[in-house]
């Protein structure tokens, strides 16, 4: 058996028995991973195989959201898309953003397998994506986060043999980065790297490069409104650059049209106020994790902004619960894009236009967040129930035989 590599990706090709590869889902799009089937004609086989966990990252397909359209009466014709990078390796957008990061690292011999330790403050799920290639690669990882942060986000961490360093809620993002340098002073810095989500250009990059593109050739170039949450920027930053253009970056404009919609919290309203627009009741705290990090990230580029949409936690959690019983399980910030997107696509002027939004990650990773608090107290209260004849219950802890 003789075995090429193409990138990270390994292409084994089998003389016996003989098969042909072939797709069988044309209408699919360039990204989707269950595109190729085996048929029993005589040929070679081409088996695609990743050779590592964080090989898997990225190629996320679309997702028709038509329903939701349909459901909030929304009818001019708009078609609108989410890109499932709920779907990744560590389901969450930032599975590009933590290979990236590491991978420029490595190439520029900053860090090394075995030696550094990886220091970070994240909101979870950059987090995450950094731990399981750092443990892929064999680097120790410190994460800091807020005390917010799920459970779920907490244990996907310690499991992945990080350490975790809780900060007050208090003080947001801010507060696990000034942790965070605190730690990298105390490794010092032959044996600790900070990455720096929010300020390194990897970031926006491996959004130019791989994120951008795969909704350009998916939507066969007609995507004409983009929506996304800011975390740190990079996902919204690096779409637009690569769609609108960025002389800056050798990224030729293929839609300088485009309409680039970025979310944040209702709760808080920073990017709203740094391009010149007024706050909107209270602001603090919030419930949309993986959004609103407390600052304005210097990753994101706010020109390439034409609208800042701000929504509601509540509101965000009710939409979170429509796409969940929709069958799409995602976190709350998926909730928030998508509420700002349907009040986008509704507006007379998008009749007919192709509208993608990002959904970030996958909903597992939140049961216990505030809004699944009545499913997770009616999961608690369930009882097990009495099986029918010939079954005697009285063995499995019922008073009588038939319960």
């Amino acid at each position: 058996m003789a075995a090429t590599t193409s990138s990270s990706i390994i292409s084994v090709r089998a003389t016996t028995p003989s098969f042909e590869t072939r797709t069988v889902f044309p209408n699919a799009g360039s990204s989707s991973k269950l595109s190729r089937v085996s048929s029993c004609l005589p040929s070679h086989r081409g088996l695609h195989v990743a050779s590592r966990p964080s090989d898997l990252v990225g190629n996320t397909p679309l997702l028709d959201l038509g329903n939701m359209l349909k459901s909030h009466n929304i009818t001019n014709g708009c078609k609108l898309y989410g890109k499932m990078e709920s779907l990744g390796p560590c389901s969450s957008v930032k599975d590009r953003l933590g290979r990236s990061m590491i991978d420029d690292a490595e190439a520029k011999g900053l860090i090394t397998p075995g030696k550094t330790t990886l220091v970070e403050p994240t909101s979870g799920n950059t987090g995450i994506a950094m731990a399981f290639i750092a443990r892929e690669r064999g680097y120790k990882c410190i994460l800091t986060m807020p005390e917010t942060m799920s459970i779920e986000r907490r244990m996907m961490l310690l499991a992945l043999g990080c350490e975790v360093v809780l900060t007050p809620k208090e003080t947001a993002v801010p507060g696990a980065l000034v942790k965070a340098k605190e730690i990298l002073a105390q490794l010092g810095e032959s044996n600790g790297y900070m990455l720096q989500q929010f300020e390194n250009p990897a970031n926006p990059k491996i959004h130019r490069e791989t994120t951008g593109p795969e909704i350009w050739n998916d939507t066969d170039g007609q995507i004409d409104i983009f929506v996304s949450g800011v975390g740190t920027g990079g996902t919204v930053t690096g779409v637009s650059q690569y769609i609108k253009g960025s002389p800056e970056h050798d990224c030729a404009p293929l839609n300088p049209k485009l309409y680039t919609v970025a979310v944040e919290p209702q709760e808080q309203m920073l990017i709203t106020a740094a391009k010149g627009g007024e706050k909107i009741g209270p602001q603090g705290p919030h419930k949309i994790q993986g959004m609103g990090a407390g600052f304005v990230p210097a990753v994101l580029d706010l020109n390439l902004l034409d609208e800042v949409v701000p929504i509601h936690s509540d509101e965000a959690m009710q939409m979170t619960n429509e796409l969940w019983m929709t069958g799409l399980p995602v976190g709350v910030s998926s909730g928030a894009i998508v509420a700002a997107a349907l009040k986008v696509c509704q507006r007379p002027e998008n009749a007919n236009k192709v509208a993608v939004c990002i959904i970030p990650s996958f909903g597992e990773r939140y049961f216990t967040h505030p809004m699944f608090a009545p499913i997770k107290e009616k999961a608690e209260s369930l009882v097990k129930q009495p099986l029918p004849e010939p079954f005697d219950n009285t063995e499995y802890g019922f008073a009588t035989p038939r319960g």
